[in-house]
């Protein structure tokens, strides 16, 4: 019986590490070409269904700046990034694998309305 559950714990164990192996952590540069100031910068995985929390919260990406958006904990590189800029335009770029890509955000990438 003992076998058992110590069988049980050894194997719950290793898949909860093996789990937390296979998060990474990612970063991501935004350059802000836009003309006009960022006040928010939503990143979420691409397989997700919403948008995460805000990732500037109280400030703002200034023109011609650029802020790194550290991402802790994720299995995937691929991410979809929208910015919102004070005339409340946005600039979505959608499945961005942040591994081999940073953003410089355009006018010409201002979504339709």
């Amino acid at each position: 019986m003992h076998k058992h559950i110590r069988f049980w714990l050894l194997l719950l164990a290793s898949l909860w590490l093996a789990a937390g192996a296979w998060a990474q952590s990612y970063y991501v540069d935004i350059t802000n070409r836009t003309g006009f100031v960022i006040t928010h910068i939503y990143i979420s995985p691409a397989d997700s269904s919403s948008w995460e929390a805000d990732v500037l919260g109280n400030k703002v990406l200034a023109r011609d700046a650029t802020q790194r958006v550290t991402l802790n904990g994720y299995r995937s590189p691929i991410f979809d990034i929208k910015l919102v800029d004070t005339d409340g335009d946005t600039y979505t770029y959608w499945k961005v694998d942040v591994s081999k890509r940073d953003i410089v955000a355009r006018p010409e990438h201002l979504d339709r309305r």
